[in-house]
């Protein structure tokens, strides 16, 4: 079953799904752009390193160096030095020969000093591969670490990433906040309105009921008292609208003689081709602290929705029971088209509606009053397209 929409956020949620894709594709792109750095600079740290190899190499295998090849030896070791690349000569016997960028401190012994070499270059072992050096027949390595610039880039798309997700989930959140805060304002100027507008008929109707009480034998008390029933009605409508975005007054009513009586009367408005059931298995004393007004406007509005849903035919059933000795649940089941599971959560969206002239607010407003005014719960318990669905509510003392 499809459910047709009023959404004035559509294009928001257009510009949410713009941003989100530009946030991964930034992020996807700055991290194959910096693993491309890292690997430029690892490949610059292990040529620096093979070049100093080679030096040492040819500074054993020719001991007659001239003083401009010395100096571009301590040029290079030099140059090792300022890129902070942690480094470790050994010998074949795996003896450290001396090292590069350690910080060792420089009043350990020479035994503590040799214990601290070979567990440096045991870590080093882990990280790459060694760099052979032929001294006159006999190998040397040249063990080293990454510098910490080099560390620092291997991490930096990760942390950048990291930056952009919580940027994005900031937004969200104000994007969030301001669009509930805008919704807020629609719905309690809309329900003022409404309540506005209600006075004036209302009024009218009263000033009817007076007259035809002027003539009983032309207009009979019968007649006089239902219409008298449907504008107490609508002055109690009022009433709940005027109540949207103010805070309800709440007390503790008797959950059997606020459910029983509403359903009766709603029982009498309602196609008589719906068989409505009330199941109580709560104690006839059990209280909930509730605005009456309010809470009866959900059951109406779950009620007319389910009648809707089986096309003005079937069976409605509402079971009031406790779950424990904090809560109450009403369950409130149809016979009608069903919800698809998917789209349990989006019943309960603005605008969301399966009648073609349907505002898709009363389910809105239903889980809202529940929910917040009364620190419970409305959801869908259960569904199945073709055979009915089952709403639950529940009220905590």
């Amino acid at each position: 079953m499809k459910f047709p929409t009023i959404d004035i956020y559509s294009q928001k949620n257009v510009y949410q799904l713009f941003i989100g894709v530009n946030l991964a594709l930034i992020g996807i792109a700055s991290i194959f752009y910096t693993y491309n750095i890292v690997d430029n600079l690892d490949t610059r740290e292990h040529r620096q390193l093979a070049i100093f190899a080679q030096l040492i190499e040819y500074q054993a295998n020719h001991p007659d160096l001239t003083e401009d090849y010395t100096k571009l030896f301590e040029i290079v070791r030099e140059n090792i030095k300022q890129s902070r690349i942690p480094t470790v000569l050994v010998s074949e016997d795996m003896l450290p020969q001396g090292d590069i960028n350690l910080d060792i401190p420089s009043n350990v012994s020479e035994a503590e000093h040799t214990k601290l070499l070979k567990e440096a270059f045991e870590e080093m072992k882990e990280e790459n591969p060694p760099i052979v050096v032929d001294v006159m027949g006999t190998k040397q390595y040249i063990y080293y670490s990454d510098s910490p610039l080099l560390v620092q880039m291997r991490y930096y798309p990760y942390a950048q990433l990291l930056s952009l997700l919580v940027l994005a989930f900031l937004a969200y959140l104000i994007f969030s906040s301001s669009r509930a805060a805008e919704q807020n304002r629609v719905w309690v100027g809309l329900a003022k309105e409404t309540a506005h507008q209600l006075g004036t008929p209302i009024a009218s109707l009263m000033g009817w009921v007076s007259f035809f009480r002027t003539d009983p034998d032309r207009y009979p008390e019968e007649y006089t008292r239902e219409i008298e029933k449907d504008i107490n009605r609508l002055e109690m409508i009022t009433a709940r609208f005027s109540s949207i975005g103010s805070a309800p007054t709440m007390k503790y009513e008797k959950m059997v003689e606020v459910l029983g009586p509403f359903l009766d009367y709603l029982k009498r408005r309602i196609s008589t081709k719906v068989k409505l059931q009330f199941i109580n298995e709560l104690d006839t004393e059990r209280s909930m602290y509730l605005n009456r007004n309010l809470f009866e406007w959900v059951v109406e509005n779950i009620c007319k929705n389910a009648v809707d849903a089986m096309t003005g035919a079937g069976e409605l059933n509402v079971r009031m029971f406790a779950l424990n000795k904090q809560e109450v649940a009403i369950d409130i089941s149809d016979t009608g088209k069903g919800i698809p599971r998917g789209s349990w959560q989006k019943v309960f969206k603005p605008g969301v509606s399966t009648k073609k002239r349907g505002w898709g607010l009363g389910l809105t407003l239903a889980k809202r009053i529940v929910e917040e005014y009364h620190g419970g719960k409305l959801y869908v318990k259960s569904s199945e397209v073709g055979k009915g669905t089952t709403f639950r509510i529940i009220l905590r003392r």
